[in-house]
């Protein structure tokens, strides 16, 4: 154990300062891992590191339940003020922030005998690879609950409200390319114009029809073809299409649907069209008991005022690929209401940070009453 004359508030300050500070991009989050590891390693704890990503997972006490937090440690590239630069603008320093705030106050009290807290910090969450890394790793393999968290913009919660549960929608972003041939502007019958192939793809894209009782969406975000010279057809393209499904059934559909047109184009066209799925990730399947536990550590906190009910979202995290990958997992995300403005990945995203340490004591309520809750009673 070690000590600091600082108050958990004023550690908390410095913690989010020096986070928002030094925001790294996926997969390059290296001095932050390290930043967490001089935090965590004066204390009494378990470290664990990996050679192929900038993860860092901490553990605390021992035996069963095993009941873990996760915090995603990337930022966003954006265009800040006229530059392009890493940027914490979907609270991922504040996420960091709340988990290291956790571990400082668990590591203050007197925990029961049994039960295991494991701090996860996560690489990647924005390019949807990240929890998949983690699931590699094992990290989840023997964990019983698993929490998250993220702040929601003002839409969603009111500063000082928080909800148990987050109903993050499936999100899927796939890259395309035509891979024709060019010709003579007077020569048509040469080759397969790919604009007017890129043309029918956003067309068919259009009369793709799903349950509409399920909140859905697909449409194509860009397409590039041809070049300076106006008297060249192209033969080649690229394009981009966003996919969104609030269910991951309806999902698997829309990728389904999406593939069957660039098949059939390709036939038509005697023209190959390759898609690559660039990121991914899953619509929730918040757990009752988890979410349970949650909504009582809010309201005992906060009040019944405050505790609002499971938040629905088109947004995404790939937090929910631990819970279909290990679906033992019974897991849920906190929502944070702070008065976050103007929203999520704006470049001048800010949040009233006072919810920080509010988030930190409904969650070390949570791990302690699923601690105390499952070692008396067993996990089914």
């Amino acid at each position: 154990m070690s000590s600091n004359t600082k108050s958990l508030e004023e550690q908390l300050k410095d913690i989010f300062n020096h986070l928002h500070e030094h925001p790294e991009i996926s997969w390059e989050e290296h001095d932050t891992r390290d930043y967490i590891q001089s935090i965590v390693s004066p204390y009494d704890c378990n470290i664990q590191t990996f050679d192929d990503c900038a993860a860092v997972v901490v553990e605390i006490g021992s035996g069963k339940p095993v009941v873990a937090i996760r915090a995603d440690m990337d930022a966003l590239w954006q265009e800040v003020d006229g530059t392009m630069q890493a940027n914490h603008s979907c609270g991922h320093d504040a996420h960091m922030t709340i988990v290291l705030g956790l571990f400082l106050t668990l590591m203050e009290k007197e925990l029961p005998e049994s039960g295991t807290y494991r701090f996860i910090f996560q690489p990647a969450e924005e390019k949807g690879t990240g929890a998949l890394k983690m699931v590699e790793h094992g990290v989840v393999d023997d964990v019983d609950f698993l929490y998250g968290m993220h702040l929601r913009p003002t839409e969603e919660l009111a500063s000082g409200q928080f909800a148990p549960a987050i109903r993050h929608g499936a999100a899927k972003f796939i890259e395309g390319t035509v891979l024709g041939e060019d010709a003579h502007g007077a020569r048509p019958h040469l080759n397969e114009n790919a604009i007017q192939l890129g043309m029918e793809f956003f067309q068919h894209l259009n009369n793709i029809h799903a349950d509409p009782r399920v909140p859905y969406s697909v449409k194509m975000t860009a397409f590039k073809a041809g070049g300076k010279n106006a008297n060249i057809i192209p033969g080649k393209a690229t394009f981009s299409i966003d996919v969104r499904a609030q269910t991951n059934d309806v999902m698997n559909l829309l990728t389904d649907k999406i593939e069957k047109i660039a098949r059939m184009l390709e036939e038509y066209h005697d023209v190959p069209v390759k898609l690559e799925t660039k990121a991914h990730v899953a619509a929730a399947v918040p757990d009752e008991r988890a979410t349970e536990i949650l909504q009582e550590a809010i309201t005992e906190h906060v009040g019944r005022e405050n505790t609002r009910p499971a938040i629905t979202t088109t947004g995404g995290d790939d937090f929910h690929f631990y819970t279909i990958k290990r679906p033992q997992l019974k897991a849920t995300m906190l929502a944070i209401g702070c008065g976050l403005k103007p929203g999520l990945h704006h470049p001048q995203m800010a949040f009233h940070h006072e919810v920080i340490p509010e988030a930190v004591a409904i969650l070390t309520n949570a791990l302690i009453k699923t601690v105390e809750k499952y070692s008396q009673e067993g996990i089914e």
